[in-house]
């Protein structure tokens, strides 16, 4: 019950400020994330009680219309990013738990801008200060066409743990997309912990964060949606970003 008053007085404090919530933002905000950025063209503010708000780079952002008529960020696949400065309420190490979910929907099947034929369309990582990725492959891998998937990493980079679903998407598909990173429930077959990946809500993908020795860090690197360290741009409609530090 808590939880839900403090719910309800944010979106009650939102509204008194001229900022209008959706049925799905006022659901996102009654799970308690620890932030939420709407990415409505041209918002920059976190709509979450951690007031943690964030920079657009880049230029020409356009506009797209989500499936229930709100609107995102689209994100020209050149320069364009949304840049929020490092904070512990975005690391995996706070609480060992981190839950990132996002609207998506691309713009394109191979990416003008990418790295070894993938973009990465949202993270949290620079040299020697990685964390977490949201990645996906241009239609024309041969190997991994449309792959959209979810690293974690250590500090130091190389290999990351991660869980994936490759599927064939089109231009006007809309994807709800969700990384888990669990450091907390360990097991025997995930005695470390693990990454999850969902679309639309269905678990598509597990795997073990010992596979490649993970031990998340905490890093001081920004959070970027739009590309994650510049080395790759996204070109499409992101919206509705919110992180949990639970697993939902």
């Amino acid at each position: 019950m808590r939880s839900l008053t403090l719910a309800s007085i944010l979106i009650f404090g939102m509204l008194a400020q001229g900022k209008t919530l959706s049925a799905y933002d006022s659901f996102v905000l009654c799970n308690n994330p620890v932030e939420y950025w709407l990415l409505k063209k041209g918002e920059t503010s976190d709509a979450s009680p951690s007031r943690l708000s964030g920079t657009y780079g880049g230029s020409c952002r356009g506009q797209a219309t989500l499936p229930n008529g709100d609107t995102a960020n689209v994100f020209n696949g050149l320069d364009n990013y949304f840049e929020i400065p490092d904070n512990d309420s975005l690391e995996v190490t706070t609480t060992g738990v981190l839950t990132i979910e996002a609207w998506m929907r691309i713009g394109a099947y191979d990416f003008p801008d990418n790295e070894n034929n993938y973009v990465h369309w949202m993270g949290k990582g620079t040299s020697g200060q990685h964390l977490w990725v949201a990645r996906m492959y241009n239609q024309n891998d041969l190997s991994r066409p449309q792959r959209i998937s979810g690293y974690c990493f250590n500090l130091n980079g190389g290999l990351g743990a991660g869980s994936y679903f490759q599927d064939v998407i089109g231009l006007t598909t809309w994807i709800h997309y969700t990384l888990v990173i669990n450091t907390k429930a360990t097991s025997t077959k995930y005695p470390t912990g693990y990454t999850k990946v969902y679309r639309d809500g269905v678990l598509r993908d597990t795997d073990s964060l010992q596979e490649y020795n993970i031990i998340p860090g905490n890093g001081i690197a920004p959070t970027r949606i739009g590309t994650r360290d510049f080395n790759s741009f996204f070109k499409g409609a992101i919206g509705k970003v919110a992180i949990y530090n639970y697993e939902l």
